[in-house]
């Protein structure tokens, strides 16, 4: 059965601000045909992939990415924000519209060599994903790509995961 996943996907206007559409993919996950069928989709480009861990940035990174990594029986780890780790970690800040933020990996969460994918529920700008890369390959993982339910395209993330192959299942 093909599912159009757009259908699963909330689109609230001038939300959290004026002029912004917030795609919500509450629907998507309430729904679990539809929530299995995003994760299959994603775990079948990870098996052609190799992949061997995943990794998702807080909080919907880990929506996306746990489902995956129970599916091919690999790991997950967290890209956290600060002090949500309490061991010894790697640390990566990406730019905001007002400022910055920075996420945590332990710094044992990624094995040298170790085929990664990267999740998360969207790319937007790309900050967020290309902080995870960061972490990822100095722990010395290997990302082998990254994966998405939507890609918003006018927000141009792709540019700065451009090395990276990109998975989507929608786009806006």
């Amino acid at each position: 059965m093909s599912i159009n996943f757009k259908d699963y996907v909330a689109s609230v206007p001038d939300f959290p601000e004026a002029g912004v559409t917030f795609r919500d993919i509450s629907p998507l996950m309430s729904d679990g045909e539809a929530y299995a069928a995003a994760t299959d989709k994603i775990v079948e480009y990870a098996k052609n992939k190799g992949v061997e861990m995943i990794v998702g940035p807080e909080a919907r990174g880990f929506i996306v990415g746990c489902p995956v990594a129970y599916k091919l029986g690999v790991g997950f780890a967290p890209a956290r924000k600060k002090g949500k780790l309490p061991r010894e970690t790697v640390s990566a800040s990406y730019g905001l519209e007002y400022g910055k933020s920075t996420l945590y990996m332990h710094k044992d969460a990624v094995k040298p060599g170790q085929k990664v994918l990267v999740t998360d529920d969207l790319l937007a700008t790309g900050g967020t994903i290309a902080a995870t890369i960061k972490m990822v390959e100095e722990l010395g993982g290997i990302v082998v790509g990254t994966a998405f339910f939507i890609e918003l395209k006018d927000l141009n993330g792709r540019e700065k995961i451009k090395d990276y192959d990109i998975f989507k299942l929608m786009e806006y």
